[in-house]
């Protein structure tokens, strides 16, 4: 391709070829391995990448969701789980061949820059930060949820009122869900090692917490609370399973520590498929005993749905606040671990020219991009503190659903385009995969609200602006920087 010759400063309208020209597989695998790794250091081997992906999912859905989502689908909120999970199974074989063919950090963005585009990349990269960033908060405020509970049942509710957000959605202010963000993003100050070190031992005992949670719910399972089982009809279980869908984000973390891999090529793609396989069969086997053990309408609208279900299942608060203790553990880690992810994505955002460089420095002593995680940790905090559980969720999840379609339409460009690139992992029944990929993330789409959808279109035009007044003038693509 032909260099542009406008410069930096340029005001001259963009033509097509400029707004769509591709950034080439070898040159973005080059510019990564620079410097073993544009100067993060490589530290994650496959369990540490597994456990990065399975931190950044397990528990987002089932510690908040689930209460959100039961009265959408009744018991048939098992089936939602299956819907939402087999949308994302097909998007995670297609990234796992997009990571095993593109081993750099950025996820999606860095995938759509080498098949669709810049703007389409700009578009994905803003997306992202609607999946991750947006995420966090939302994760958080969850979190504040559970501290709440937990307060509630073992000092009283008046301390309770003090330390946490008011009863419903949070927002104004949730002390706890930015006080979640800030320790998150303390302990990334300290290195990507010292983090994963951290989150695989928080993973290990969000599994058993949540394993816990099956036996005793499963001690109080009657087969008469899933009676009748689809109450709301499909269109019930595909507007659950919307929502729902919320809880797999993060499968794909993965793929956002590409320069910190190392073995890239090889890891990635097995650490992306097998968190998706260990988070669904916990979330099918924990939604189960949940509306087994108790009549789904009690446990309609709790953001501490799952020690409610214990202490209603059992009689007594002993296993609410152990299921509380746990799910404060397990929620903080999906908090760290996507708020990682969401710092490495503008890194590579920041390498391209396409935000500020601030984003891109790293530390020469830590080899983290240190500014980077204290700005978007911030922000982060600031929205969780103020903004609604609700709206947070729907809003994260039409985000990552437009993601994920892109995801999968780079796969099928990627085969076409260069059908010789080295690939570690092949998306099995191709073509067929993905394009079924792309098709559920359409109908769980639909399933969302138009208050939702407004959201998603004012996000999407403040986006435009930004690319067209910042990152279209100063891509290194474009300049040649």
């Amino acid at each position: 391709m032909s260099p542009v010759s406008a410069g930096p400063g340029s005001a001259a309208p963009p033509r097509r070829s400029q707004l769509f020209r591709l950034k080439p597989v070898d040159v973005i695998v080059a510019q990564h391995e620079e410097a073993g790794g544009s100067g993060l250091r490589r530290s994650m081997g496959l369990l540490q990448l597994t456990a990065l992906s399975i931190g950044a999912t397990l528990g987002t859905g089932i510690f908040v969701i689930l209460g959100e989502a039961v009265p959408l689908a009744g018991p048939a909120i098992v089936l939602a789980f299956v819907l939402a999970a087999v949308t994302a199974l097909f998007s995670a074989l297609s990234y796992a061949e997009l990571a095993g063919s593109i081993p750099v950090s950025g996820s999606s963005y860095s995938y759509t820059y080498a098949t669709m585009g810049e703007l389409v990349a700009w578009v994905c990269g803003w997306l992202l930060m609607l999946e991750y960033g947006v995420s966090v908060a939302a994760v958080a405020v969850g979190w504040g949820a559970y501290i709440d509970d937990l307060a509630a049942n073992t000092i009283g509710a008046v301390l309770s009122e003090a330390l946490s957000a008011p009863p419903g959605d949070g927002g104004v202010v949730n002390v706890p869900a930015m006080v979640v963000v800030l320790l998150a993003m303390a302990l990334l100050l300290r290195g990507t090692s010292e983090s994963a070190r951290v989150n695989t031992a928080m993973v290990v005992l969000k599994v058993g917490v949540l394993l816990f949670f099956c036996v005793v719910a499963f001690t109080a399972f009657r087969a008469g609370n899933l009676a009748p089982f689809v109450p709301m009809g499909v269109a019930g279980i595909t507007a659950a399973a919307s929502q729902a869908f919320f809880s797999y984000i993060g499968f794909d973390a993965a793929s956002t520590a590409g320069d910190e891999a190392r073995d890239p090529r090889r890891d990635l793609p097995r650490a992306i498929v097998l968190s998706l396989l260990v988070v669904t069969v916990v979330y099918c086997l924990v939604a189960l005993a949940a509306v087994g053990a108790v009549p789904w309408p009690q446990i309609s609208g709790s953001e501490a749905a799952l020690a409610d279900v214990l202490a209603l299942a059992t009689g007594q608060t002993w296993t609410a606040v152990l299921l509380s203790i746990g799910a404060v553990i397990a929620i903080a880690s999906v908090v760290l671990t996507v708020l990682y992810g969401q710092t490495r994505i503008l890194y590579a955002m920041s390498r391209d020219g396409l935000v500020p460089p601030v984003f891109s420095r790293v530390s020469r002593r830590r080899r983290i991009p240190v500014a980077n995680t204290v700005i978007v940790s911030v922000v982060i905090a600031l929205l969780a503190g103020l903004v609604p559980l609700g709206e947070l969720a729907n809003a994260t999840s039409i985000g990552t659903l437009f993601a994920f379609a892109l995801v999968n339409v780079g796969v099928i460009i990627l085969r076409r385009s260069r059908p010789d690139l080295p690939r570690t992992f092949r998306t099995p029944l191709y073509p067929l995969t993905p394009v079924l990929g792309v098709l559920f993330c359409l109908l769980l789409v639909a399933g969302l609200g138009s208050a939702t959808w407004l959201v998603f279109l004012a996000w999407m035009l403040v986006g435009l602006a930004v690319y067209f007044g910042y990152g279209y003038r100063h891509s290194a693509l474009r300049t040649g920087a």
